[in-house]
């Protein structure tokens, strides 16, 4: 049995993605967007041997936005993806999945910003489209795993797969993936969690990739020029509807063309002025409402949550986490602040300084405090 035992761990040793088998006898199905990460991703896990096929999503405007700079999964960069695959020597398949991203997403980010708040459109991709139905096809595929290019590290444990933080804190993508399942973590393999981006970079110019010095993807990939209230007239036309600025005492300020138009936080381009700063607090978008007060009026202490995903330690039942001391991270850009579960009636967090700019809509993603694992997150519901 021990020597069993030993030639299946040297097996998981000489196999970078943790299984018990020659590289050769992997497979893998590389999701590439057509930039660097996922092109050194495929490039890398090729180079060690993999049997590694390539799958770039077709998700909108089939081909519209081939110049679109910092575009990803349509036009020039699914171009890009196949050039990478052909020279690294894989095969490379292009899924058409453009009705499922535009109903599980787009539609979703319109109807979001309509009701009021803030969407966050790469966590639903990641959720819908990427983690689950890109998973079923590399399992149709018969691949072992699915392997990206996010930036985030994935820790075998005793009890299950376990999501850290990336170990450069400034490329970490953690925040984007806080819904992904236990079964989906299993699946999923994320060669660059442990690498900084200059080493990505080095590694695709010494892989020879043509992508090497290709940029960021920065804008939301549907959203062309960060116009998104253009996104939300097209999809549902006629849906923006003007309304009144009302200042928290109950003055009304000035009109707006749309709540759309505003988020919680903002303090440019209110188009009303008074004698001190003020800021967006919040949105109704039934009564057409933008609400406006000083800065002390954005701190929130408590947060209600919706869909709440905990992929932290096994516990008999969710009130077992009332009380539990954790992390929490409410916008991407921000460190993870000391905070306290509550749940029974829902699921909140309790944050132990006030944070601005917390919008519903938006993710709320826990960590714990002694290690850089993420125990899961919700969407936030309403602030208090």
């Amino acid at each position: 049995m021990s020597l069993d035992l030993d030639a299946a761990s040297a097996a998981r040793a000489f196999n970078s993605l943790g299984f018990a088998k020659a590289p050769a006898q992997t497979r893998v199905v590389a999701a590439m967007s057509g930039g660097v990460d996922s092109s050194v991703v495929a490039a890398l896990l090729k180079r060690e041997g993999y049997d590694v096929i390539g799958v770039t999503l077709q998700l909108y405007d089939h081909g519209a936005a081939v110049n679109k700079p910092g575009a990803c999964c349509a036009g020039q960069d699914i171009h890009d993806a196949r050039r990478v695959a052909d020279s690294i020597g894989i095969p490379h398949y292009v899924l058409d999945y453009e009705s499922r991203f535009r109903q599980a997403v787009m539609e979703d980010f319109a109807d979001t910003y309509l009701a009021g708040a803030t969407p966050i459109p790469c966590v639903r991709c990641n959720q819908t489209v990427k983690f689950a139905d890109l998973k079923r096809v590399a399992e149709d595929l018969g691949a072992d795993c699915l392997a990206t290019g996010h930036y985030v590290r994935r820790i075998e444990a005793a009890e299950s797969a376990e999501l850290h933080r990336a170990a450069d804190a400034s490329r970490d993508q953690t925040y984007f993936l806080f819904a992904t399942t236990r079964a989906q973590l299993a699946y999923l393999r994320f060669p660059l969690g442990d690498l900084p981006k200059s080493k990505v970079r080095e590694l695709a110019a010494d892989l020879g990739l043509r992508v090497a010095e290709k940029p960021d993807s920065q804008d939301i990939c549907f959203v062309p020029a960060g116009k998104y209230q253009a996104v939300v007239e097209k999809l549902r036309p006629g849906a923006i509807e003007p309304g009144e600025i009302v200042h928290v005492d109950g003055r009304v300020m000035g009109r707006h063309d749309g709540v759309i138009n505003f988020t919680v936080g903002q303090r440019r381009g209110l188009g009303v002025a008074m004698g001190e700063p003020l800021y967006v607090v919040k949105l109704d978008s039934a009564a057409k409402r933008v609400i406006v007060g000083p800065r002390e009026a954005l701190g929130v202490s408590r947060i209600s949550l919706k869909d709440v995903n905990w992929i932290g330690e096994a516990v008999a039942a969710e009130d077992d986490l009332d009380g539990r001391e954790i992390l929490v991270r409410v916008r991407s850009t921000r460190a993870p602040a000391p905070a306290r579960l509550r749940v029974g009636a829902g699921w909140h967090v309790e944050l132990a300084t006030p944070e601005e700019g917390v919008a519903p809509g938006q993710a709320a993603v826990f960590y714990d405090p002694g290690s850089t694992r993420v125990l899961g997150g919700g969407w936030i519901a309403t602030t208090a």
